[in-house]
This record gives structure tokens, sequence and C-alpha cells, in this order.
């Protein structure tokens, strides 16, 4: 999920961070910055609770107010202060980051350039020209060497601190094309209307949507998804002509429910334009002939509780993926005139020990992706049952997933493959003859990697109640198992989002320091199948959190690791994590980074008016019922935060951040300064140009895990002294 302050200067008297009733005066810069403490009383379920920092948050309109107001410029000043103090404690690390941003960006390509997507009679890709921060977006007619440059990043980036370009989608005539920018990293996006003929924009100017649409058939009518201006719920789709203004587009559906998300695609057939609704544990799809955009949307199949379902078209029938009677999910069809849940019939159905993730139709193949003991597979199978295996995979522990397969009338399907020891590759599998085309593996730069330097591995740790958790890690080979290497342990863990183990140059600027890397594919993702997410959200979500804890303990009594070099790290709801897990077992890891953390989980989910937050009570509760309050309250990182020594800490977050807001870490921050009885680092980066992504460039992001890096590594360093 997501799924100000005011700092007093040297020269006034604060409360001292040593815990200290008496006032003293911050002597220097090494001070911590202290926030000052505005009780506000909060009650809810007949509880109440005191927030000292409530005062932090600021409005939209105070963000954007051209003049700050008192409290706005108290906020200004307080993340600057924690910028700068952060500045000036990482300052003996300064080298080591430059060295580690160098590592990181020298192992890219700077001239790469993406696989090209074949559809509709144009070869689609991106590439980068050396030294640019944003690509070139491109494409070249079938059988032609002649390059069209549809969007110039660079260009198009230059002078703008942020640059997000979102969806692009191209007439079905070739001509023209719709994409979505945003410049303020809220996810808040503009469409634009480019002739690819002449270059040039249309007038017509789509505001405050999710970033993208979808063509009808007649090259002039666009479907795209509007947000509410303040939650910034995807709650409307609308129709728009080319050449009429915005304030003439016509509502074709608003999603009245707030616990709802809406948006709009259209079918691999390009036969039908499809409006999905959906939350955690419902959804609803409608459907027009993509031929008629004048015409009434119809409803497939009307929403239920506990029902999901997603859609896609084969000829005359409906290929649905559904839980309906199938916890681990299943796939059936429906004619396209009768699409009733009653008239489902199984395609493949409901296996107790395979997740079914997703599909993809061709004209003579189905492929189905599928989880089982926690490992995805590939499975092809023809439509006459002639056929029917899966791809086979030799690492441990990797992620397949297949990939732009836009072209129906074709034997080829493309895949990637990856592991912790393998960069990404892409392939082209046959799947008639089996023989599969190499079109492209990841290249790290420098000439210096080679995979088979390093060692991966897939163990189980035993949970509390005795459940099995995967964990995916790796290691250069050499490093001994004598509890002395510092050790990285990573997750997730809610949403039901699975952490693959994937390569990522990045860690290898860790490894080749002697780092062992690990993944905890801990209960809240799908990993193990859908009940894997099911024991990790609502009432069971200290699952998660007890599920890294034992995975850290593993990894000691294996003896990959100890206390004085263990090191955890979460972003998000994983950030969530982090402050769970150090609130419970504070003595476990040495340092921590949380990551744009969403730690203030009751009163965040008590505001519908945050962006988020009605739609996710089905993941993590609603508090106005008084059994989720109390559950939340028991393990929200702010609501727990306690007089106790707490591992060195890095918490980051963007200004922007429309998921989890600025204020969430920065409360949190604010109350562990206060309560905290350990001399251990306590930083903050506040990034104020951007949002939950943080920056935009293809670069720039890596100067924030370098200094990531650096903390550990530093920690670790000094630890060893």
């Amino acid at each position: 999920m997501k799924i100000k302050f005011y700092v007093l200067m040297s020269f006034l008297i604060v409360l001292s961070a040593c815990k200290k009733n008496e006032q003293i005066a911050v002597a220097d810069e090494h001070e911590n910055p202290i926030a000052k403490k505005v009780p506000k009383e909060l009650i809810a379920n007949d509880d109440k609770r005191i927030d000292n920092y409530f005062w932090m948050r600021l409005s939209d309109a105070q963000k954007n107010a051209q003049t700050p107001d008192a409290q706005t410029q108290d906020v200004l000043n307080y993340l600057e202060a924690e910028n700068s103090y952060l500045k000036t404690m990482m300052s003996g690390t300064e080298q080591l980051q430059d060295t580690l941003y160098k590592e990181m960006v020298g192992r890219i390509k700077k001239d790469d350039q993406s696989v090209p997507v074949t559809d509709n009679g144009y070869s689609y890709y991106t590439r980068y020209e050396e030294g640019m921060d944003y690509p070139l977006y491109c494409r070249k007619k079938t059988g032609s060497d002649n390059e069209e440059i549809l969007l110039n990043g660079p260009e198009l980036a230059d002078g703008y601190t942020y640059y997000g370009i979102g969806g692009r989608s191209v007439s079905p005539d070739n001509n023209l094309m719709v994409f979505g920018i945003d410049t303020i990293s809220r996810r808040e996006y503009v469409l634009y209307i480019k002739n690819l003929e002449t270059g040039t924009l249309l007038t017509d100017k789509l505001s405050n949507t999710s970033g993208s649409a979808i063509w009808a058939n007649d090259n002039k009518t666009l479907f795209y998804a509007q947000q509410d201006p303040q939650t910034l719920r995807d709650n409307k789709i609308y129709k728009h002509v080319l050449g009429t203004d915005q304030s003439q587009d016509v509502l074709v559906f608003e999603e009245k429910d707030e616990t709802f998300n809406t948006y709009v695609y259209k079918t691999k057939s390009n036969a039908y334009i499809i409006i999905g609704s959906s939350q955690t544990l419902s959804s609803e799809f409608q459907f027009l002939d993509a031929n008629t955009p004048n015409g009434k949307f119809k409803i497939i199949q009307p929403r239920e509780k506990n029902l999901e379902y997603s859609v896609d078209h084969y000829a005359n029938d409906f290929y649905i993926r559904t839980n309906l009677d199938a916890h681990n999910f299943k796939l059936v069809k429906t004619p396209v005139n009768d699409t009733a849940k009653e008239n489902w019939v199984d395609v493949i159905p409901h296996r107790e020990d395979v997740y079914l993730q997703d599909f993809e139709l061709f004209k003579n193949h189905l492929v189905t992706s599928e989880r089982k003991n926690g490992l995805s597979e590939i499975r092809v199978m023809t439509w006459d049952k002639s056929q029917d295996y899966y791809l086979d995979f030799q690492d441990p522990s990797y992620r397949t997933y297949t990939t732009n397969n836009l072209d129906f009338n074709t034997n080829i399907l493309r895949y990637v493959y990856t592991s912790l020891t393998t960069p990404s590759t892409t392939y082209e599998y046959n799947m008639d003859s089996k023989s599969q085309k190499l079109l492209k593996q990841e290249e790290v730069v420098g000439g210096t990697f080679d995979g088979k330097n390093y060692v991966s591995n897939r163990l189980f740790a035993t949970a509390t109640d005795g459940t099995q958790i995967p964990i995916s890690l790796v290691y250069k080979k050499g490093v001994e198992k004598n509890g002395k290497n510092p050790l990285l342990l990573y997750a997730y863990g809610s949403y039901g989002i699975n952490q693959e183990a994937a390569f990522s140059s990045n860690i290898l600027s860790l490894l080749d320091r002697g780092f062992v890397y690990a993944i905890a594919h801990i209960r809240g993702g799908q990993e193990m199948g859908r009940d894997w997410y099911e024991n990790g959200k609502l009432l069971k979500k200290k699952n998660t959190f007890t599920d890294f804890i034992d995975c850290g303990k593993f990894l000691i009594n294996e003896r990959f690791t100890s206390k004085e070099h263990l090191y955890g790290m979460g972003g998000s709801a994983g950030g969530l994590l982090i402050g769970a897990v150090i609130n419970m077992e504070p003595d476990l890891f040495n340092g921590v980074v949380a990551a744009v953390p969403f730690v203030d989980v009751v009163s965040t989910m008590l505001d519908e008016t945050i962006p988020l937050t009605t739609f996710e009570f089905d993941e993590w509760g609603n508090p106005k019922e008084k059994v989720y309050y109390d559950y939340m309250k028991s393990y929200s990182p702010y609501d727990n935060v306690e007089a106790k020594d707490y591992p060195n800490m890095l918490v980051t977050t963007g200004y922007w951040d429309s998921q989890v807001q600025y204020w969430e870490p920065a409360k949190w921050v604010a109350k562990l300064r206060e309560m905290k009885t350990d001399d251990n680092l306590l930083l903050m980066d506040v990034n104020m140009d951007t949002g939950h992504g943080g920056a935009s460039g293809r670069f720039e992001r890596y100067k924030r895990t370098a200094l990531t890096y650096a903390f550990f590594i530093n920690l670790d360093r000094k630890n060893l002294k």
C-alpha cells in the first residue's frame, strides 16, 4: 500500500535525543533533527490514541502552493534538516557511494535496445543512446530499415526534475499514438495524441487520467480511465472522440463502490473493448464490440463477493481465469452471447497443488503460467490436445514468464527466463518443434561477470507454526558458512505479489564484497499457491512478520550469518514488514532499510480520503470494525514504537508519493527519535522531487541504491573493527 515537522535549529532549545527530560541546546549539525510535538487525540472504536506528529500531514493544496504557509514551511524545514543530517552522518561514505554508483551504472549497456515486438505490420522497440537517461521509442515497418522515432525521451524530459512516460497505444490504422505523461511523480497523467505521419501533436489533451487509453477500431474513438482528484482512485471510464474538448467526453461507466478500481483494455483478438472493475476479493467485467464504440457495454458476470475472474477472447468464446469453486484458480470458457457463470465450462480444472497465474491464447495453442512448489512454470497445450507439456528449467530458484505475445496467428511463444545467477534472457520458442532461439540476454558490461562464479540455492526455514518457508539465496563462490558473512534478507509479503528469484546486476556490488543475498518468500505473496496469500493478510497478517523473523533466525542457525551481520530490507508494504519486525525482534538485525514504508497502518486505513485506502479493506481489514482495528493496532509499526533499543535504520521516502504519503515515514522517524534508547543510526532520505517509484531517469535512481548499499557496507565494516 500504499500501498510538517518543525526543526529546532542549533540556536533553539529542544528536547535532547538522549531521552532526558531536561532541555538542552542542540550543539551542532551532528545532533538529531527533533520534531515538535503537537498532541492530537484520535478516537475510534472507543479507543484513544495520541499522535504527537499528526500535524506533519500536508494537503495537496499546501504542497502545490507557491507561497508556503507556516505549517508547510515547518514541514519543509524539517525534511531539509533530515536530509542534511543524513548527509552529515553518511559523510564518510561519499567515496564508497560514488564507487557503488559507478559500478552499477558501469554494468549497464549505455546504447542498449529492447527486443523488437511485432504488431500490426510494425516492429516496435525502445533504445538508449550513449549517456542518455531516457529512451527513444521507435518503430520500423515490417521489411524496412527506416526508423521512426515516435517519442524522443531525452528531448521531452529536458528541463524536468521528474518525467514519467506512461502507456502508449497506436491506432489500428497505425497513424496515431496516444501516450501519457506525468511530470509530478504522483501517477497523475495527461494524455496526448500524436499524428505519426506528420509528427505533430493533436489539440486533444486529456487530464487526470491513469496514463493510458484504448482505441476503438474506428481510429478516432478512445476509452480511458479518469481518477478521483483526491483519492486518485481510477473510478470513471470516459469515451473521447478526436477533435473534441475533454469537457465533451462521454462518461460510459462510473465505479461508485469506493472499494473498487476500474480500468479498460482490449482483448488480444482486438475484437472487444473490456472495462474491468476489481478489488481484493471481487471483480467484474463488461465488454463492447470494438467496431461499435457507441454501443452499450454488457456485463460478463455480475460481481459477487469472493468471486474473481479475468477475461480474454478467442473465436466465439471468452476465456476466463477464475476462482469459482477453485481457490488456486482454473480456466473456463463461455460463449460470447451467453456469459454468466452458469455457462462456464472447464478448460483446465482446478488443481490443489498448482496455482494458475495467467494464460495466453494462440490460434493453435493455449499457454498457461503456473506455480508449483513455489516455482513458476510454463505449460504449452494444443487445442486438439495432441500436445501438452512443460518447458524445462534447471536452476534451483528462478523466474520465468511469457511476454509480448501480441500475434495470435503464430506458433512462436516469447518468454523470459532469469535466475539469481542468470541475467534476464528473452527466447522465442517454437511450440510445435520445441526448438528455441535466443533473442537477447541482458548484458552485464565490463566483461568481469560470470554466473559460474556465484552459487544460488533454495532452502526452507521452519516457521513458528511449522510451515516451511522457501528462501532463495545467492553468494560468491568461496563464501564459507562460518557465521561471519554479512547477509541482506529481502522480502515483501503482501497483495499476493510474488518476490521472484530474478537476476539483478546491482546485487553484484554486495556479493563481490562478501555479502550473501537472500529472498524470503513469506506468506502474503502467492509463491506457494493461493493459501499462501490468504494466510498472510487480514487477521493472519502477523504470519508475514513471523515468517521473516524465522527466516532470519534460520540463516543464522545455518551459519550463513549472525545477528551482528544480518541486515533486512523491504519497500512499501515491505517497509511495513520491516517496521513490524523491528518492533517484535529489535535485536535480530544489525541494520535495516525501510523504503517508502507503509507504517502508520491504523490512521491511514481509517482515512478514506487517502489514495488506495478504500479498495484495500480486504487486504488489511476495515479498522472501523473493532476486530480489525484491534488487530491492526497490535502490529502497526508507528503505533508500537517503544522505549527500547532499535537496530541501525535508513528510511527513504518521496515528497510526492501518492501510494505511501511522505508523512508516514516522517512521523515514524520522529517518534523513533523520541522513544528509542540506543545510539544507533536513524537516518531518513527524502527525495523532494519524486514519488513512490523514485527517480524517473535511467541512471539517477541508482544514487539511492548506492546510498542504501553504502549504509549496509559501512555498518558491517564498523562491526568488524
